[in-house]
């Protein structure tokens, strides 16, 4: 008998026929005899439309005090989703019972739209499971010191999932999406993109980290930290499919690098669409002056990405970054209001219209030649390079945004991407 964690995301959750398609698979494993834990998203559009229906209330711009309230919103889609999955569960004839974040309890810091978890007790779930019972915890949410309710941020569900799989050493988490499984990259974009049968948690991070959706990125930090076994499949193919095969189904996020995996020199092409770059123009070229800049940004609880400093000139030089498009006027507003004055700067720039495209592979540490073969192909499309960051297993590139869906496709072709991709024995279909 194994400790199965399994989540559930907003599609999946997108209707009471699917919901009820949910329990029935959840319930095919536990009448198997594994004890589990089932986190779900709130149901597709639904966070969507609370934050829509907080910002008809209130236009403003956001201080602390409404993200509080933002977050008192924001987490009810969840509550719904637990109580509705518990309750089809019981249906199916089994014991359920949901709770939510607070509950648990899932502690968190006090970071309202983005909190991060501390710690998660695990005795009233431990409980449960052994009095037999499906445990539905919500996702996405927590508790602050305060006792405040907290949200992740967007994708925190993933994250919520293996936090919980790691607080309770369960044997696997499998994160049921609406692919089945991780691509060389997007098959919207690019339709002969394969199915990767295994990928390996640096890779995994990187292309999460870079704009992959299929994983947030702070939930394979955490499978990665405690080494939480974990999988990606799809909660599309038919409730009742055999367990071992189900099981082996969707793309392994491995800790291990097998001859296999070596053998590739790019695993997958991923891009962002959601970012923005800031240039900071004539900046005094002196010790201290970068954290003069992104120090102030930091404070403000702004993620920051690509970096460039340019070479200096009459002692003074040029400062870019890029930043999410969200927090893109905020950090205008910042530089120019707080950091101009403070370093004496002359100028702040933006482009909300760029996006970045990466490629990514563990091969890279032993293939040289890997960038080179990245900027040609994009030069042979015409498209130019603004930005560049790299290491060991991915380069990066920041473009016009207007490019990046060629971009992808070129990058795909070079990098021979849409060849078969040989299954293991174990993942074979």
């Amino acid at each position: 008998m194994a400790l199965i964690v399994h989540k559930y995301g907003g599609t999946s959750m997108g209707s009471t026929e699917r919901i009820r398609s949910v329990a029935k698979r959840v319930a095919k494993w536990a009448r198997a005899g594994h004890q589990l834990i089932v986190v779900p998203s709130a149901m597709s559009g639904e966070t969507n439309r609370l934050l829509a229906l907080a910002k008809d209330v209130s236009p403003a711009q956001q201080t602390a005090a409404m993200l509080r309230e933002l977050d008192m919103i924001a987490c009810t889609g969840e509550q719904v989703s637990v109580g509705l999955l518990s309750l089809a569960l019981q249906a199916e004839g089994m014991e359920a019972v949901s709770y939510t974040g607070w509950q648990v309890p899932v502690r968190t810091d006090s970071a309202y739209t983005k909190a991060r978890i501390q710690s998660i007790d695990d005795a009233r779930v431990r409980a449960d499971l052994a009095a037999g019972r499906v445990v539905v915890i919500t996702g996405f949410q927590g508790v602050d010191e305060d006792n405040n309710v907290t949200t992740l941020g967007r994708g925190g569900s993933d994250t919520s999932a293996v936090a919980i799989a790691a607080a309770m050493k369960a044997d696997e988490c499998l994160i049921y999406t609406d692919v089945d499984g991780v691509y060389t990259t997007d098959p919207r974009i690019v339709p002969e993109a394969k199915r990767l049968h295994t990928i390996s948690f640096e890779e995994m991070l990187e292309m999460a980290s870079l704009g992959s959706k299929v994983l947030q990125i702070r939930s394979v930090e955490f499978a990665g930290k405690y080494r939480v076994p974990l999988r990606v499949l799809s909660s599309f193919t038919p409730w009742d499919i055999d367990i071992t095969e189900e099981a082996a189904s969707g793309t392994l996020i491995t800790f291990e690098e097998d001859e296999k995996m070596e053998q590739a020199v790019v695993s997958g092409i991923a891009f962002n669409r959601d970012e923005a770059k800031v240039t900071v123009l004539g900046v005094p070229d002196k010790p201290g002056i970068a954290y003069s800049i992104l120090g102030q940004v930091a404070e403000a609880n702004i993620d920051v990405d690509v970096i460039i400093q340019n070479v200096s000139h009459d002692g003074k030089t040029d400062f870019s970054f890029t930043v999410h498009r969200n927090d893109y006027q905020r950090t205008l507003d910042l530089l120019k209001t707080k950091v101009l004055p403070a370093t004496g700067a002359a100028e702040v720039l933006g482009d909300a219209k760029i996006c970045k495209v990466s490629i990514v592979g563990i091969g890279m540490r032993s293939h040289a030649g890997v960038a080179s073969t990245m900027f040609r192909a994009l030069s042979e499309e015409g498209i130019n390079i603004q930005m560049i960051t790299t290491s060991e297993i991915k380069t990066s590139v920041v473009i016009d945004e207007k490019y990046m869906e060629l971009a992808v496709r070129a990058l795909h072709k070079a990098f021979d991407l849409d060849a078969s991709i040989e299954p293991t024995a174990e993942s074979a279909d």
